[in-house]
């Protein structure tokens, strides 16, 4: 687990924060029914390159709700803020699930403040296939009632399917995932998180291809949710970008494989980004 902290903003909000390492900044996005604890296998294996920064979204988590829009450009505006509060210039950008898209509209919209991106396993294409979980949620707009009246069988279907069969997480690292999802503005914010990102995905393809800085897709073969055809017609949308399938991997591979993902995060990541 990571040694986590509460720092208040200048907005007067707070923040969970975890910080490892030393080094060029390197920031972490979690997706739901996560928060920062997800990377709490891959962020000790990066430090000895970066200053590795997970961090509880707004309004997820242990952190408090901001006011605004959360579509993924509102949540990578959010991220600008933060790298200001903490006197951050260029960083490293690392996003799973939800939390690539903000990565990569923050590369599209920032281009002198991101030195790379790494996306994992998210939907960044409205039209691509998904799972029929996933695509069910979206047509039906179903997502509000099931996150407000069904939050264990979320948590235990994310933890069956997230995972290689017979894999389990830790039982701090499971119940500090399960208290933060459990909380009811928790998955209200979740809710307006889906609604947004639904009805901006259509518009993100736009942004893609303005990306200019080295950019890493890393896909689990076998995440469910979200094939490794997302990633790869991805790939063809970002110039120069690089997407890579780890075999028998599944969605979060940033725990189960972390070590995995960590090397080819290392390999890929250019020199000027990293220290040796």
């Amino acid at each position: 687990m990571l040694n986590a902290t509460m720092e208040r903003l200048p907005n007067g909000r707070r923040l969970r924060v975890a910080r490892v390492g030393d080094g060029p900044p390197l920031v972490l996005l979690h997706g739901y029914p996560d928060n920062l604890q997800i990377w709490s296998a891959l962020a000790p294996l990066l430090a000895g390159h970066f200053q590795v920064i997970a961090f509880d979204w707004p309004g997820m988590g242990q952190s408090e709700e901001w006011p605004g829009a959360v579509t993924p450009v509102h949540m990578a505006d959010r991220l600008l803020e933060l790298l200001e509060v903490w006197g951050i210039t260029r960083a490293t950008i690392v996003g799973l699930d939800m939390g690539g898209q903000p990565a990569l509209a923050f590369a599209a919209r920032h281009p002198s403040r991101t030195q790379s991106i790494v996306v994992l396993n998210s939907l960044v294409l409205w039209d691509e296939e998904t799972s029929w979980e996933i695509a069910m949620l979206r047509r039906f707009g179903w997502n509000r009632w099931i996150l407000g009246n069904l939050p264990r069988p979320v948590f235990e279907r994310a933890l069956r399917t997230f995972l290689p069969r017979g894999t389990r997480l830790p039982a701090d690292l499971r119940d500090d995932l399960w208290e933060s999802f459990r909380r009811p503005e928790v998955r209200r914010f979740i809710a307006r998180l889906c609604a947004a990102y639904q009805g901006t995905l259509p518009k993100l393809p736009e942004l893609y291809q303005k990306i200019a800085c080295p950019t890493l897709l890393l896909w689990a073969e076998q995440d469910r949710h979200f094939p490794p055809i997302q990633g790869e017609r991805l790939q063809r949308l970002i110039p120069g970008s690089v997407c890579e399938v780890i075999p028998g991997a599944r969605h979060w591979m940033v725990w189960s494989e972390a070590d995995e993902v960590a090397r080819r995060i290392l390999v890929r990541t250019p020199r000027s980004c990293r220290s040796e």
